[in-house]
């Protein structure tokens, strides 16, 4: 099932599909995907920022060794399959906070899912703050991977991964002709490695890197998952989107 164009349809439509597609991404990291010491939650409220899915690990104060056979891909074996790397400059970098990233039950957040949705760019103030709220969380070594099938806008015009890029010092670079919607995967290490697809509407959603260590992570399979979320929308708002007819 090929991306649609969201901005086809209000943004409850699309809260009610990404709420749909959070379940289905959850099950995918729990049923087997992720190593047997980690896990994944959806919407948990952590650090003040909303995460759409939170992955997991058993309580410590350092990033775990990763002993072989332990789970996921090793990148030196076999490195991310996307078109496009880049390296976020360390020397820009921000000193980093002292705030602490925790879930409840104090087991250390390791990586992020968070899909883009309309809110977030509905305004400047919004952009902004997702994207300080990103920033801080890669610069505490908290892995992240960016959805973002919302075309930038007036407060986005590189989209939110050149919104992140930006507060990191990154040189802006421009959009692939065509191809207005970003896939990011960003491993947070010694430096912040950046890993991106990107997407015009129509297109397939390619699977994507999810690091849960600096060199290790599982691919998550967007495609499978976007289309179980959306066999769920009602008929009516699936033939707005798929061109059929006029928003109701």
């Amino acid at each position: 099932m090929a991306v649609h164009d969201w901005t086809r349809v209000t943004s409850g439509v699309f809260h009610d599909f990404h709420t749909r597609w959070i379940v289905h991404l959850t099950e995918q990291l729990n049923n087997g995907l992720l190593p047997g010491n980690y896990y994944a939650m959806a919407e948990q409220w952590s650090g003040g920022f909303v995460a759409d899915i939170l992955t997991l690990h058993h309580p410590t104060n350092q990033v775990p060794s990763i002993p072989p056979g332990v789970g996921g891909v090793a990148v030196a074996d076999a490195p991310p399959q996307v078109r496009r790397k880049r390296t976020l400059s360390p020397g820009v970098r921000h000193l980093r906070r002292t705030m602490t990233v925790r879930h409840t039950s104090d087991h250390r957040v390791v990586a992020l899912i968070e899909i883009v949705s309309p809110a977030n760019k509905d305004r400047a103030r919004h952009v902004s703050e997702f994207a300080e709220k990103a920033e801080a969380f890669l610069e505490h070594g908290v892995h992240l991977l960016l959805v973002d099938l919302i075309p930038p806008g007036p407060h986005d015009p590189l989209g939110m991964h050149g919104v992140i890029g930006e507060r990191f010092g990154d040189e802006p670079q421009p959009l692939p002709d065509g191809e207005p919607l970003t896939l990011a995967s960003y491993a947070a290490g010694d430096g912040i490695e950046v890993y991106l697809e990107y997407l015009a509407v129509g297109d397939l959603l390619k699977e994507m890197p999810l690091f849960f260590h600096p060199d290790r992570y599982v691919r998550v399979p967007l495609e499978a998952t976007y289309m179980a979320a959306y066999k769920a929308i009602p008929r009516v708002w699936q033939n707005v989107l798929e061109g059929g007819e006029t928003s109701p």
